[in-house]
């Protein structure tokens, strides 16, 4: 208790902090997810309060993650309604319960690099596509040619300009500002571009030609008592359980929610300077917990988020009460000022949202892919085409499919081997811990490729696994030897020096 109360002075600033980088991305993502903007502040209520209060991580933040908002934008429309979404979000909380009870914690380190930052990316890159309407004050753009030259003849100059102006705060405030002075990381600039958003919007309010007109400002229910506020939460449609696409969006969901959080708790513990390590399991619970609640009342998928987290660790906190004090603010701000919430323009939001696409779709990233190698850009790429032409699901496991691929084509070239001397007679390989039966053919090449009157050394030393394919082709390779004169030995795992047919005996028994 008294640790927790000694700490009350650092985690209770950090958590006004977080509040302030939190609200205007909980309302951008719901914008950018199509979702009501509502669900978004039930989201990172129930990620500060609920999620904070369950898991082990000392320093993180959950709440409504950009990493979501393409799934929940295609999900809402494929399902039919947002009710019907919300009964995913508490099936995929399920799911992400089942992963922590599994101890699947470790499912992350499954994923290769390459194909996380591609999913990543490909999410960056459609938020950044889809807030362009938003933020010229043109919100029903079609994908078709008409739809854009449309929207070019319908853009809104108010809602430009306090997009452009939003913009120019949140890059300045990056680059130039919070390297200045620690008040400017302090005050974020998202909410600096959201309070100049409301000012230009009051005004400009009576303004012919810069004035913003209420379907492109925020709109979130104001609550005239207790009953009317409870009244505002949505709940799922559990008629639609029996629905299979209902399923393939909680799968999605659980999985790509697991792996976001799992990534986030591997770079915060990372930014920690405590270096306090994450229970990984725990946190999928959670998490599970947490997506079932926020679908339960309302509210979009939850994850650890990268952008609370660090802005908590940058503010000094110590412990979770951090998260959870942030989450209560924010249940304060919808009940207090939702007048003022309704005063934000939506490009604004807009504006935020393209600062967090570009941080996940940097071009300096593509750049690094490609220099490492077509083994990392092919599944890199792959998985960030699949995503913006077919959907995430299908990116991810296209990308997977990918990176498995050349895995098996690299296994299969040299992994069989750890070291192959060879001089004008004699020839030393020693082979790998494992030998699978994807090494057969490159084994049979190599053996196929020895020459007549040529001694062969098979060390197996530090081999703890042998196929019984490979065994069959090193038996055959015994057999035939004494045709080509060629004179076989075997290091074994006790450094013995053994004959090559007592050996494979030994291993086929």
């Amino acid at each position: 208790m008294n640790s927790k109360l000694s700490n009350l002075k650092y985690d209770l600033p950090a958590s006004i902090v977080v509040f302030f980088v939190a609200l205007p991305l909980c309302l951008g993502i719901a914008l950018a997810s199509g979702a009501p903007l509502f669900s978004g502040l039930i989201a990172g209520i129930v990620g500060g309060i609920i999620v904070g209060l369950i898991s082990g991580s000392k320093i993180g933040v959950s709440g409504p993650a950009a990493g979501l908002a393409a799934i929940v934008l295609t999900a809402i429309s494929t399902l039919g309604s947002f009710e019907n979404f919300l009964l995913a979000v508490v099936i995929g909380g399920i799911i992400q319960f089942i992963f922590g009870l599994l101890k699947a914690g470790v499912i992350g380190f499954y994923f290769p690099s390459s194909v996380i930052k591609g999913m990543l990316t490909g999410i960056g890159l459609i938020i950044f596509i889809k807030q362009i309407p938003h933020f010229f004050g043109y919100s029903s753009v079609g994908t078709e040619s008409s739809g854009i030259t449309e929207m070019l003849n319908n853009i809104q100059p108010g809602s430009t300009l306090i997009g452009f102006i939003g913009l120019l705060i949140l890059i300045l405030w990056e680059t130039i500002l919070t390297k200045k002075a620690k008040i400017f990381q302090m005050i974020q600039g998202p909410l600096v571009a959201v309070i100049f958003g409301i000012v230009f919007y009051i005004l400009t309010k009576n303004h012919d030609l810069f004035s913003i007109d209420n379907s492109f400002l925020v709109n979130v229910p104001v609550p005239e008592d207790i009953n009317s506020f409870l009244g505002q939460f949505s709940f799922p449609n559990f008629n639609a359980i029996s629905n299979p696409d209902i399923w393939v969006v909680a799968f999605t969901i659980a999985l790509v929610a697991s792996l976001e959080t799992l990534l986030c708790v591997e770079a915060t513990d990372k930014l920690d300077p405590e270096k306090n390590i994450t229970p990984t399991n725990r946190e999928l619970l959670a998490q599970g917990v947490g997506n079932m609640i926020s679908g339960l009342i309302g509210g979009l998928p939850v994850t650890q988020v990268i952008v609370r987290s660090s802005a908590n660790i940058q503010s000094g906190a110590k412990s979770k009460t951090s998260a959870i004090v942030h989450g209560f603010f924010l249940l304060i701000s919808i009940m207090i000022i939702p007048n003022l919430l309704n005063m934000i323009p939506l490009s604004v939001l807009a504006a935020i949202l393209f600062v967090v696409g570009y941080k996940l779709a940097k071009p300096a990233l593509f750049v690094k892919m490609y220099k490492l190698g077509w083994k990392q850009f092919i599944p890199f790429i792959t998985t960030i085409v699949g995503i913006i032409f077919i959907d995430l699901l299908y990116g991810i496991g296209l990308g997977l499919f990918i990176a498995i691929i050349i895995i098996l084509i690299k296994n299969y070239q040299n992994s069989h081997v750890v070291q192959h001397i060879q001089t004008s007679n004699k020839i030393k390989i020693k082979l790998a811990e494992e030998v699978t039966f994807i090494n057969k053919n490159a084994i049979y090449n190599e053996l196929d490729a020895i020459k007549e009157n040529t001694e062969v050394e098979f060390d197996t030393s530090k081999t703890k696994y042998l196929d019984h394919d490979i065994i069959e082709i090193l038996d055959d390779f015994v057999s035939k030897s004494k045709e080509k004169n060629i004179d076989i030995k075997v290091v074994t795992s006790n450094n013995e020096t053994v004959d090559p047919k007592h050996f494979i005996e030994n291993m086929t028994n």
